[in-house]
């Protein structure tokens, strides 16, 4: 792929991650509100927090790159995300903590791809950031999958894929991108 070809590829990561971010947000403030156990809504607000930071990170990556978020993405996203908020406190347990773990397992390689993008098209300087927010994301999951491990549901539909270790997020791009 040619140089243009990251740039855009890049773009289009960013805006569907800008988006995301956005119905994420709004996804773990009702699944945060809908939880019993103190320290599970203590760290599901932590999550949430950093969601709205990535989106103000990816927002500055676009701006950056002299690009705006979709529009049509953007209203989608705030209709699935207070959707998702509204659900959370319909279902059981075990939905909202089994969709947040599948979800933030995808993110993850979504800001590794970003990573490979950036460098693609020689946009260097985004890529430690685009590598730690693919760490916190792993974090994420991590997180979910152990609250979920064991469960009936993780029994009935079976659990997704592990990410690879938390590690190798940045063993493609060696010194001067550790965390």
């Amino acid at each position: 792929m040619d140089e243009d070809g990251h740039r855009r590829g890049l773009i289009a990561i960013l805006q569907l991650a800008y988006s995301g971010e956005r119905a994420a947000g709004y996804a773990y403030r009702g699944h945060r509100r809908s939880c019993s156990d103190p320290e599970e809504r203590t760290r599901i607000r932590q999550i949430e927090d950093e969601e709205w930071h990535h989106r103000e990170l990816v927002g500055g990556m676009l701006a950056a790159l002299g690009a705006r978020p979709s529009r049509y993405r953007e209203a989608r996203a705030l209709l699935v995300g207070r959707g998702i908020q509204l659900l959370c406190h319909l279902s059981p347990w075990c939905v909202p903590m089994y969709g947040a773990g599948r979800l933030e397992s995808g993110n993850v390689a979504e800001y590794e791809l970003a990573a490979a993008h950036a460098r693609g098209c020689g946009s260097g300087e985004l890529i430690d950031c685009l590598l730690g927010m693919a760490e916190v994301e792993w974090d994420h999951e991590r997180y979910f999958r152990g609250k979920i491990e064991g469960h009936w549901l993780a029994r009935l539909l079976g659990l997704w894929p592990a990410p690879p270790a938390r590690a190798t997020i940045r063993s493609d791009y060696g010194p001067g991108t550790a965390a």
